[in-house]
């Protein structure tokens, strides 16, 4: 429920739903899943230190090893995951101007420890890798990035997809070269074959 909080643009309520689910995790993949996904809404609240504090907590669950006894309904969690989740973060923190450390490099994280099977949330991480990379200067890097996360994203029917285009279409914005402009084109293209409202 705190991810589609997330998604339809209520932090404030994600974190509520957060709260009581920490109360209730005794397992350290449920707890690590509940601290990483808290950094994460309070990092979109643009409260950088409480992020980092939870973010941090998830850190050490997963240095620590989430052990074997993990619920089918929270195997998905991982240290892939989790950099996801720092990369959102730092991505919304960089915004205010309190990110440690380049969204892009996160993302780039994530990208590596994605294991096999993960294809719809692999093109997010590539379409969140491009936008880090236009909103932090490196337009060329970022529409090579974009083209790559295009041409995924073409082979995904996901409506969760189609609305993390409107972020890369945003942070695309600025930049007025004709590689750029290719990306706008093609992100708006697919973006309109598949419309949403749900945040990004």
């Amino acid at each position: 429920m705190s991810h589609q909080m997330i998604y339809l643009g209520h932090p404030t309520d994600a974190l509520g739903l957060l709260g009581i689910a920490a109360k209730k995790a005794t397992l350290p993949a449920t707890k690590a899943l509940v601290a990483s996904q808290t950094g994460r809404v309070h990092a979109a609240l643009g409260d950088g230190q409480q992020a980092e504090r939870h973010l941090g907590d998830a850190d050490e669950l997963l240095a620590d090893g989430l052990g074997d006894d993990i619920p089918e309904w929270v195997a998905y969690f991982d240290a892939a995951e989790h950099a996801g989740a720092r990369a959102v973060s730092a991505r919304d923190l960089a915004g205010l101007g309190r990110s440690r450390r380049p969204a892009s490099t996160h993302f780039e994280d994530a990208l590596t420890l994605r294991k096999p099977g993960f294809d719809r949330v692999r093109v997010m991480d590539h379409v969140g890798l491009a936008a880090a990379l236009f909103d932090e200067g490196e337009a060329e890097r970022g529409a090579t990035a974009a083209h790559q996360a295009l041409d995924d994203a073409a082979r995904i029917d996901s409506t969760l997809v189609a609305s993390r285009l409107n972020t890369l279409l945003e942070a695309a914005r600025p930049y007025k070269t004709a590689a750029v402009d290719e990306v706008c084109t093609r992100a708006k293209e697919l973006a309109a074959a598949c419309p949403t409202t749900i945040a990004a």
